[in-house]
């Protein structure tokens, strides 16, 4: 048994909130949400132990529908077990891998290595099916034979599904089996080169760039694919106001749309490029402040139900390279919970509670996972947070990967504990 004690429990879920204590039973599942719970009322032959969290938060561990943790065929980048410490060092409990790893998860072998291994970690890895084989848009993958091995949506991340046939089909096959599929929407037509936007930070390096009608065609087409079929779609770590507003329209209309912005988008412009260089290349590219101010405005309205890191750790010679040469993309999972109270709470756009709702309770809804809610009967996979006290992002990371523009920075929020399945899988020392 697990007793935390003397907390301010906040339920994102219910938006119910106070300070209570919460009683875990020994297979992991919140028994009792009480004022007091007393000690001595537990059976003195059960082992417990007991958290004191006066002075803190207690929440649902955080979500990530979206990370890369390279494994299998890049683990010198990340491997499931450092991608799962790092998540739990951040407060997650729960992550969805993508399937750009090597071999693909276009199949049922790959998702079972995933998924064994994830088990091993102390907290829930989930896993995509890709949409096509070997995310070449060409031919679709067998959608029953992947759910049946485990895959909790679809995706291609890393590339768009460019045949308008084929993403119909694949649309029309996911609404059948009641799957979401979420989409990298950057169409190469409009890229001259990737991780940067067009315009003047593109020009800085001597590029052209990515121009922001590279998502916006995307997304435009996706959500008239999306009414006509039927079919939930997420569009991934959105980045211009336009789609922002296309994708508001569409949810007014009663389109099953759903959208990820990731704390670099809603947190830095593409003048970070100047400052950073490849630490702020990414897919899609930062953009212009008003941009950035859409994203936030969509996630305080809604349109943008959900918070995913897109962690994608890469090794420090990569990004050592010439910008052009260097890959696209920066870890977050360590970084994300305070990103999103410096830059969303603390300036007033969203409540707490709100942005629990968007980095948990919203991504475990749309995906039908465990989690996102503190009640009774629910998985005790809890995030444990002081979010009055600093820190100072280290050069070290839980992860292999050190590629994160944020190092040095003063951020707010301390996760004290990560409790995954009524078991500590992280505290601070």
């Amino acid at each position: 048994m697990l007793l935390i004690k003397n907390g301010y429990v906040m339920d994102p879920e219910s938006g119910w909130e106070g300070k209570a204590d919460i009683l875990v039973s020994d297979d992991g599942i919140i028994s009792k949400i009480s004022e007091t719970i007393d000690e001595s009322s537990l059976e003195a032959a059960s082992d417990h132990d007991v958290i004191d969290a006066n002075g803190l938060i207690v929440t649902a561990g955080l979500i990530d529908g979206h990370v890369h943790f390279r494994d299998p065929g890049q683990t010198y980048k990340e491997d499931i077990i450092t991608g799962a410490a790092s998540a739990a060092k951040g407060g997650y409990t729960s992550v969805i891998m993508m399937g750009n790893t090597i071999p693909h998860m276009d199949n049922v072998d790959t998702l079972k290595y995933a998924l064994e291994k994830g088990s091993t970690t102390g907290i829930h890895i989930y896993v995509c099916g890709n949409v096509t084989m070997g995310m070449e848009g060409k031919d679709l993958t067998d959608m029953p034979e992947l759910i049946k091995a485990g895959a909790v949506l679809f995706t291609d991340d890393g590339k768009p599904v460019i045949e308008e046939s084929l993403m119909k089909t694949a649309c029309v096959n996911a609404a059948r089996l009641n799957k979401v599929i979420s989409l990298h929407e950057e169409n190469p037509k409009y890229i001259k080169e990737n991780g940067v936007n067009s315009g003047s930070a593109a020009e800085s390096l001597g590029l052209t760039g990515s121009d922001r009608m590279a998502e916006i065609s995307m997304v435009e087409r996706d959500i008239k694919i999306a009414e006509e079929t039927g079919c939930a779609l997420t569009i991934q770590h959105i980045s211009t106001k336009e789609a922002v507003d296309l994708i508001r329209q569409a949810r007014k209309r009663g389109a099953n749309i759903h959208a990820e912005a990731t704390p670099h988008h809603f947190t830095l412009t593409d003048e970070a490029v100047k400052e950073h260089g490849t630490l702020a290349k990414m897919n899609p590219p930062l953009r212009k402040e008003d941009d950035r101010m859409a994203i936030i405005e969509g996630l305080k309205d809604g349109t943008i139900d959900m918070i995913a890191t897109d962690h994608a750790p890469h090794s420090k010679e990569e990004k050592d390279k010439d910008f052009k040469d260097a890959p696209s993309g920066i870890i977050g999972l360590e970084t994300a919970f305070s990103l999103g109270l410096r830059e969303l709470v603390e300036p007033g756009y969203l409540t707490i509670r709100e942005l629990l709702d968007r980095m948990s309770t919203a991504t475990a809804k749309l995906y039908e996972l465990p989690g996102g809610a503190v009640k009774e009967g629910a998985p005790a996979d809890l995030m444990i947070f002081d979010k009055d006290e600093k820190w100072v992002v280290p050069d070290k990371f839980a992860s292999k990967a050190v590629n994160s523009p944020f190092i040095g920075e003063t951020m707010p929020g301390v996760i004290k504990y990560t409790i995954a399945s009524g078991k500590v899988v992280y505290k601070t020392v």
